[in-house]
């Protein structure tokens, strides 16, 4: 009996062994393959285009040059649109943050009729795909005189992120104990104080996260931003990279080299607020 419980044993620890083994194994394969289109992206960056359009083109490049870069700030005036990403962005996170949390306390603290239906409205708001609306919202916006203005941008992109937000700010107010607010109120503070207060405060890796998809999505969008702004000096990122593609002819170097300048901003931004995202993610994802 003993030697058949340690053969059982040791037949177990194998097998978990292999299971360990195994996992690892796809794992590495699953991170090598998502990691490998961010490295031929910079390598293709530093590497001459003789090396690219030649057909010879190696894992390692054989010369490192900075000329794309070069090309891709002084002749395609990267800076320019990298400032213009950069405000709509900063400008459409702050306001989404503050409408989402106005709303979301709105829904989840206060009783008024309709809350429940605006509760789920918010939601299948967000669901609707922006490809149906680029045509209404320009209409729109051509009839208040903001085309080619960045404001045009920060209005439309916030149709997009306050619903998601809301929604995800929802799940966090909802987690929050509603004694806090009662015993902040009996000290004196208003509606208004116990949510800059209270809820604030306590819902912080929410609110991170709420603002990293914003800054996000601003960031990436490319639709809006090329139908909305022709002027050449209000143009974004995304719509800037899409230059470098006229035909069938593509400019790899100038392209990959803003396509990682393009990348610096969100990937410093979601490295330093990593541990707010999941918390903020889980959280807006079963609370409530």
């Amino acid at each position: 009996m003993l030697s058949r419980g340690t053969g059982s044993t040791a037949s177990g620890r194998h097998l978990t062994g292999l299971w360990t083994v195994l996992l690892i194994v796809v794992v590495a394969v699953y991170v090598l393959w998502v990691l490998f289109p961010f490295y031929w992206m910079i390598v293709t960056s530093l590497r001459p285009n003789r090396e690219m359009y030649g057909g010879h083109a190696t894992l390692l490049p054989q010369q490192i040059i900075l000329d794309h870069y070069r090309m891709e700030i002084n002749t395609y005036r990267f800076l320019v649109r990298l400032g213009n990403s950069l405000t709509v962005a900063v400008v459409t996170t702050t306001m989404a943050v503050i409408i989402s949390s106005l709303g979301a306390f709105s829904v989840t603290r206060l009783r008024y009729t309709g809350r429940a239906v605006l509760a789920r409205s918010i939601l299948f708001i967000y669901l609707i795909p922006g490809s149906l609306l680029f045509i209404p919202l320009f209409i729109i916006m051509y009839s208040l005189g903001l085309t080619n203005t960045l404001f045009s941008l920060m209005i439309t992109y916030l149709t997009f992120a306050v619903p998601f937000c809301t929604w995800m700010l929802m799940g966090y107010f909802k987690g929050i104990p509603i004694d806090m607010e009662e015993a902040a109120m009996i000290d004196g503070c208003s509606r208004v104080q116990t949510l800059w207060k209270v809820l604030i405060p306590l819902s912080a890796p929410g609110l991170v996260a709420a603002a990293i998809f914003t800054f996000t999505l601003s960031w990436n969008e490319f639709l809006y931003a090329l139908i909305f702004i022709t002027n050449s000096n209000l143009q974004t990122v995304p719509v800037g990279l899409a230059a470098h593609i006229v035909a069938d002819i593509y400019m790899w170097g100038p392209l990959m080299a803003g396509s990682v300048m393009a990348a610096v901003p969100v990937v410093v931004l979601y490295t330093a607020a990593q541990r707010f995202v999941v918390q903020g993610m889980f959280a807006g994802a079963v609370k409530g």
